[in-house]
């Protein structure tokens, strides 16, 4: 058996928040050094949520951290947060959350009242999205440290049988589902620091998808593809691992797809890229063609699915490539996010 430790390929000389932005300094880091240290031997594309077969029973697993700010936001929190994020990185790896464990990161000084709201937030999410919380640790650092609270959580759930999600399942011709109005999470809380004189009705879109996903489960599970929940780095950072992953191309009609009159004013102001942003109660998806319309139908017709839309479509060419296409006929490459625009969303 050889000892050679393994070959790591992250080259950047520290760490900085572009790193955590879920971009393209986002995937060095993890590929370049986590991957070859932590799963030398996988060659399957990574994912938000792990499927493992443990004396016999399928179960599904993920974990996850949050440090919002601020803590409290229009539309939700970061408790509520904590818990219908890591319900979704499991709704759209095809399970059902069953139980989470989670850790509160504490900064002495933190008021009682803040952290009793927040845990309040957890509990109430936790019974609205039927998930138990399970167990969890707590620590408390010194004053300046923490940012007043940081939360990490681990989900574990049970694959649904409709569902067998991959990447290299994603075929020419499939479509892509989007189940809502992208960028509402990451213009409201950039909007709720207060930093720039800007106002707008906004609220975070942060919900548990679940109900969604076992909606299309049920109506097209034979003919869905792959799932994802666009969070950091937006819809174009998880369309463009997709490519990569399934060495196809996507083709966006960047007209349907959803987009509320506040987001798109507030990132032409500012110089974003709607499709960077991030979202916390959306997910993306890929249907067979025969199953599209289906799939639409039953988005369109579960609570909070009603404006979901067909987007685009997977094409052979170019590979690992995704190019919007206009209404008057031009097309651009959206990338994947660089740099990181909104530092701490969640």
């Amino acid at each position: 058996m050889s000892t050679d430790a393994p070959r790591t390929r992250f080259r950047d000389s520290q760490i900085e928040m572009a790193h955590g932005a879920g971009g393209k300094a986002s995937r060095r880091l993890v590929e370049g050094l986590f991957a070859p240290l932590f799963f030398p031997a996988s060659t399957e594309p990574l994912s938000d949520a792990a499927h493992l077969t443990l004396n016999g029973v399928r179960i599904a697993i993920t974990a996850d951290s949050f440090v919002v700010k601020p803590l409290r936001f229009p539309g939700g929190s970061i408790g509520e947060l904590a818990v219908n994020g890591t319900v979704n990185d499991l709704a759209v790896s095809g399970a059902r959350a069953e139980a989470l464990v989670v850790t509160f990161v504490l900064e002495a000084g933190l008021p009682s009242e803040v952290l009793e709201a927040e845990a309040r937030a957890m509990a109430q999410a936790a019974a609205k999205a039927g998930v138990v919380i399970a167990g969890g640790d707590t620590k408390v650092v010194e004053n300046g440290k923490a940012d007043r609270m940081y939360i990490t959580t681990a989900g574990i759930g049970c694959p649904m049988p409709e569902l067998n999600l991959s990447a290299a399942s994603v075929r020419p011709g499939d479509k892509v589902l989007l189940s809502g109005p992208v960028g509402d999470h990451g213009v409201t809380i950039l909007l709720a620091r207060g930093e720039l004189d800007l106002e707008a009705e906004l609220c975070s879109d942060t919900r548990s998808v679940l109900p969604m996903v076992e909606a299309i489960a049920l109506a097209a599970g034979p003919g869905v593809r792959w799932m994802r929940d666009p969070t950091r780095g937006g819809l174009a950072t998880s369309l463009n691992e997709l490519a990569r992953d399934a060495g196809v191309g996507v083709r966006l009609a960047e007209e349907s797809i959803p987009l509320r009159d506040a987001v798109r004013g507030a990132c032409e102001l500012l110089g974003l890229d709607p499709l960077h942003i991030a979202n916390e109660g959306q997910f993306v998806a890929i249907i067979a063609p025969e199953h599209a319309d289906a799939a639409l139908e039953a988005l369109r017709a579960s609570p909070g699915g009603g404006e979901a839309a067909l987007i685009g479509e997977i094409r052979e060419q170019p590979v690992a490539t995704v190019l919007g296409a206009a209404s008057y006929g031009g097309t651009r490459v959206i990338d994947m996010l660089v740099g990181d625009p909104l530092p701490r969303i969640c």
